[in-house]
């Protein structure tokens, strides 16, 4: 091999990216199929490149009829490959340095699941939008995108990555913009308290492009882990908030008290008191009466976030509201009335309200009354209303307690896919803002 092959080879190794060593490989490979293609070519032959002198040099051994190789070995090499196998080192030595930078950019990319990267994106359809991210592209799916985020070509923006594969294209990075984790990496970035792991984040509740709840802790109890996110006057969260365009995001303390956590994750709303039922997973919260609506959020939103964000089934009372259900149980000794479920009339298709204890259903209309008595405690026997006559319902006002399931808490770095359905409203669960 002369000097200037030599040097073509470190040029090449030095812009692809890829070791001189795995270059050597490829070409002995190339020269090996070249030869085997020649006439009175050897089965059994391989070469072997001087990494040194770039001296090239082709061995081969006969094969017996069990086709192991049997005698010496002989130097074959030939004074002239020809044109022929000279094209053929070209073609095999491109599709080895191909498959070597494929090999490269996986490894690269490999492992780095839960990473957050920055690109530039290429074009976008109703399908998905491409990111490149430099050396590789990556994949944003229709799915892993906020809903009114418009991505415009040229355009900068940070995804989450959720998922590496490894395809004979090269690697394919799944990106997402959805993803919780998203919004703890944004934070590293931000907060070197979180970086450097004086201040964790404990829980992690989102719905994207609308409103997050995080939990933060700090191990040191000089560090407010609340004023490390926030920043002076807000500069931290700002910049977060700025990449997510503008999605609102809540930061409240974490506690092992789980009482204590649960009114926190509630916040901006104040709690009197909370009840939780450690075997059903369920608590009640108390609030005062003219909070109600700031617990329960616009369209059930806070009360949502701050369930999934303990891991609990809240189901949140005004004061007036829990005082007529505990009178209506001291009065009566049975089911609650705040314990049953919306049904749909059979026949008149009317929506009412069909107590645990299997009395008869009652009309939107006689569930309000129902309350009103118990509250102004009129617990007489007319106050049943088993006889009386269906009538049309009329919209529900008033402090209703809005049940919401929890979903499991999920990981800040799990996959996409584990949100937990909502379920939707029924007449008895709205309240007004």
């Amino acid at each position: 091999m002369n000097p200037e092959m030599m040097e073509a080879l470190t040029a090449v190794a030095a812009e692809r990216g890829i070791s001189v060593d795995t270059l050597f490989a490829a070409l002995a490979e190339a020269l090996e199929v070249a030869y085997k293609k020649q006439p009175e070519a050897y089965e059994f032959a391989w070469v072997n490149i001087d990494t040194e002198t770039g001296e090239m040099r082709v061995f081969a051994q006969e094969l017996d009829e069990e086709g192991e190789p049997v005698g010496p070995e002989m130097d074959v090499t030939p004074d002239d490959f020809g044109r022929i196998a000279a094209q053929t080192v070209r073609q095999v030595m491109s599709q080895r340095i191909r498959e070597a930078e494929r090999e490269l950019k996986y490894e690269e990319y490999a492992g780095r699941e839960g990473d957050i990267v920055t690109g530039i994106i290429q074009q976008s359809d109703a399908r998905y939008t491409l990111l490149d991210l430099g050396r590789v592209e990556a994949l944003l799916p229709q799915s892993e995108q906020v809903s009114f985020e418009r991505p415009e070509p040229g355009e900068r923006v940070k995804a989450y990555i959720v998922e590496v594969r490894k395809t004979i294209k090269g690697p394919q990075i799944v990106v997402s913009r959805t993803h919780p984790g998203l919004v703890k990496r944004l934070f590293e970035l931000e907060v070197p308290e979180i970086a450097d792991g004086v201040v964790e984040m404990r829980a992690c509740a989102r719905e994207p492009g609308q409103r997050t709840k995080i939990a933060v802790w700090s191990n040191d109890a000089n560090i407010d882990p609340v004023g490390a996110c926030v920043g002076a006057r807000g500069a931290r969260v700002r910049q977060v908030v700025n990449e997510l365009r503008g999605e609102k995001i809540d930061i409240v303390p974490f506690s092992e008290d789980r009482h204590d956590f649960v009114m926190k994750a509630l916040q901006p709303a104040k709690v009197k008191e909370v009840r939780i039922d450690e075997e059903t997973g369920r608590s009640d919260v108390i609030v005062p009466d003219q909070q109600l609506s700031l617990a329960i959020g616009k369209e059930g939103q806070n009360a949502r976030l701050a369930s999934r964000l303990c891991g609990l089934r809240i189901d949140i009372h005004s004061e007036a509201d829990m005082a007529a259900q505990e009178a209506y149980e001291e009065a009566y000794g049975g089911e609650s009335w705040a314990d049953g479920e919306w049904i749909v009339h059979p026949e008149t298709g009317e929506q009412m309200w069909q107590p645990a204890d299997g009395s008869p259903p009652l009309t939107l209309e006689e569930w309000e009354a129902t309350q009103a008595e118990v509250a102004e405690g009129e617990s007489t026997e007319s106050a049943d209303p088993a006889g009386e006559d269906a009538s049309e319902g009329t919209e529900a006002a008033g402090a209703d307690p809005v049940d919401v399931e929890p979903a499991d808490t999920a990981p800040v770095d799990a996959k996409p896919g584990e949100e937990a359905p909502v379920e939707e409203d029924t007449p008895g669960e709205r309240a007004s803002e």
